[in-house]
């Protein structure tokens, strides 16, 4: 299945892990690049000794390609960034951010550069100083999604720019991946889906929770962590939301927000934990290795395209 995407990062199937903190460890994106896909390491809040120890370990388990992903407005990723860079990552993924500085030396080895993405400002801006291609994250999605769905931000965005876009948000099956190539774009970037796989770093119980959640049973609320962010709807996450005061800080909304993850991907624990979840996780219904899904998933993709000219 070759796309503008599967020909600009040279990998076999256009399906990517996008960087998730706490979940796209070198584990896991080693095996969705392994598997003929790409893997995105998530830097998050790591030191730089972290990041260049995660980088190493990533190069040590697969020879193929795959990424390094950091939001700019962390504090220390612009550091983890220029390392990444140094060590000559193959593709780099930033978000909230200005990335002109990184395409430049990206491109001066050969590295490529994907922009995430949400809206038509920030994305014009990203194709505008160079930006191999786009990340584009709709409503649908854990975590940061945007306030308009995949369905309608994806083809408007292809509308503006000229560079591959990776859809991202209520992906996770075969037939998400011929709409969204319907739709304009070149790849999917499967978040819950690869969660929820045996490689995962997620905890056995909350993984059996996300084979046991609806695709309504999530919330989108800008008291997780002060951005707008949909989390998994559980117990705990309801009590979360109402002990954050209205008007609180963003930093401090922040900083109770890391603890609550680790809970949620660590420990398992959902009495106290919060896990960001997509919409896609009523699509889940078990919970295989990486290699089965993907060949599930591209088998499921060939049968719809061989069955539409009917």
């Amino acid at each position: 299945m070759r796309t503008r995407i599967t020909e600009l990062f040279n990998i076999e199937y256009p399906v990517l892990l996008p960087g998730m903190s706490m979940i796209s460890v070198p584990k896991l994106v080693a095996a969705v690049s392994n598997a003929g896909g790409l893997g995105i390491l998530a830097s998050g809040m790591m030191s730089q000794e972290e990041a260049l120890a995660a980088i190493r370990e990533v190069k040590s388990l697969t020879d193929k390609p795959f990424g390094f992903g950091a939001s700019l407005m962390i504090p220390g990723a612009v550091e983890n960034v220029k390392l990444a860079l140094q060590e000559e990552v193959p593709l780099i993924n930033f978000s909230l951010g200005k990335g002109d500085w990184i395409v430049e030396q990206a491109h001066a080895y050969g590295g490529k550069v994907i922009a995430t993405v949400v809206n038509e400002r920030h994305a014009l801006a990203a194709n505008q100083y160079g930006t191999d291609a786009l990340l584009v994250t709709g409503h649908e999605a854990a975590a940061h999604g945007g306030d308009v769905t995949s369905l309608v931000l994806i083809p408007k965005l292809a509308s503006l720019v000229d560079i591959p876009i990776v859809a991202a948000g209520g992906f996770g099956t075969g037939g998400g991946l011929v709409a969204a190539l319907a739709l304009g774009a070149d790849a999917i970037a499967m978040g819950t889906r690869f969660a929820s796989t045996q490689e995962s770093p997620v905890h056995s119980n909350t993984k059996q929770a996300i084979v046991d959640h609806g695709i309504s049973e999530t919330i989108y609320t800008t008291k997780f962590d002060g951005m707008p962010c949909r989390i998994m709807k559980t117990p705990s996450a309801i009590d979360y939301i109402e002990q954050t005061p209205d008007g609180a800080d963003m930093f401090s909304v922040a900083m109770r927000a890391g603890p609550a993850i680790q809970s949620a991907i660590v420990e398992g624990d959902l009495n106290k934990g919060v896990q960001l979840i997509g919409q896609v996780q009523g699509l889940v219904d078990d919970l295989p290795t990486v290699d089965e899904l993907m060949k599930k998933i591209i088998a499921e993709a060939r049968v719809i395209t061989s069955e539409l000219p009917r």
